[in-house]
């Protein structure tokens, strides 16, 4: 009974708290490094790992922040790797730490994607609507970073390709942050949690690539009362990835107090979510088109364990 209870109220906290004509982008001067077309994106990138933390500043917010990147070598604050690099703003889940998701943004920087993890919006009250402008605020900081002599990432972020994403409350506070941002290109959502502001709603008002991935056996957001409303709203192009078996905490790198639990591993829903969501943004954001096939096709249709719906562009 206390576990019924408790994961009913961290719902309520969850909750309150095409071919495909899309093409993508066109970047000439920007042009895909070879190592990010490797044939299967659930598997490490070549990019070596940096991270480096500090204070964001910018659109009139301030916060604390861990930027994950493809660097020159791996460890803490080392330099980027040349090139431009897809940015990418992501959003914590309710009462979550950003550690709790170090592997898929590792994963992320390893196949050349520049991360930026808010750590604010963390306590028992986080507010929806300033998380989502939180996560464009960190858009905002990287396009300007990208401009900044000195700075680390001056002519590192092709800003051009920008993205949100995000778990549970994140997930939602994503789709308002891109209702709101004309800069983002695309979206990808891990078992995104209704908000208020509402992110179905927001959903609705969306003409980018929006990807909502949940797991059949969440019992915090589960998909028929989450995703499956924000999918439904979304015009195209759109798509639900919905992993059997897979938890809602599922998709971090560890299981705190009221978690639930699924029929997969861990392990397991993290190598299909690493597949899943890298291949989205490296699609939609123009850097790879090779990857048609596991976004729209029948790679994606047919991929074990994961049950597809999709609405691609007219």
């Amino acid at each position: 009974m206390f576990r019924t209870l408790l994961r009913s109220s961290t719902a309520l906290l969850l909750c309150a708290a095409a071919a495909f004509s899309f093409a993508p982008t066109a970047h000439p001067a920007e042009a895909a490094a070879p190592a990010r077309a490797a044939a299967d994106p659930s598997a490490p990138g070549s990019f070596p790992v940096a991270h480096t933390d500090l204070t964001v500043s910018a659109a009139g917010r301030s916060f604390s922040a861990r930027v994950w990147y493809p660097g020159t070598t791996a460890g803490a604050n080392a330099p980027v790797a040349p090139g431009a690099h897809p940015g990418l703003a992501f959003g914590h889940g309710f009462f979550q730490a950003i550690t709790q998701y170090e592997s898929l943004l590792k994963h992320y920087a390893s196949w050349g994607v520049i991360t930026v993890a808010p750590k604010s919006q963390g306590g028992l009250f986080p507010s929806h609507s300033a998380f989502a402008d939180d996560l464009n605020a960190a858009l905002t900081w990287l396009t300007t970073q990208n401009g900044t002599t000195g700075s680390r990432f001056a002519g590192a972020v092709s800003t051009g390709r920008l993205a949100v994403s995000g778990h549970s409350m994140g997930g939602g506070a994503a789709l308002l942050a891109a209702s709101r941002n004309a800069a983002v290109k695309s979206v990808s959502t891990l078992a995104a949690a209704e908000t208020n502001p509402s992110a179905v709603s927001a959903s609705r008002l969306l003409g980018i690539p929006v990807q909502y991935v949940g797991g059949s056996a969440d019992s915090i957001a589960g998909v028929a009362g989450h995703q499956q409303k924000m999918y439904d709203a979304k015009p195209s192009a759109t798509q639900l990835r919905v992993i059997t078996g897979g938890f809602h905490c599922g998709f971090e790198d560890s299981s705190g107090f009221g978690c639930d639990s699924g029929t997969i591993t861990r392990a397991a829903q993290l190598k299909l979510t690493y597949g899943i969501t890298t291949t989205w943004l490296l699609y939609t954001l123009g850097v790879d088109s090779s990857l048609y096939d596991q976004v729209w096709g029948s790679a994606a249709q047919n991929l074990p364990g994961v049950v597809y719906s999709a609405k691609p562009a007219v």
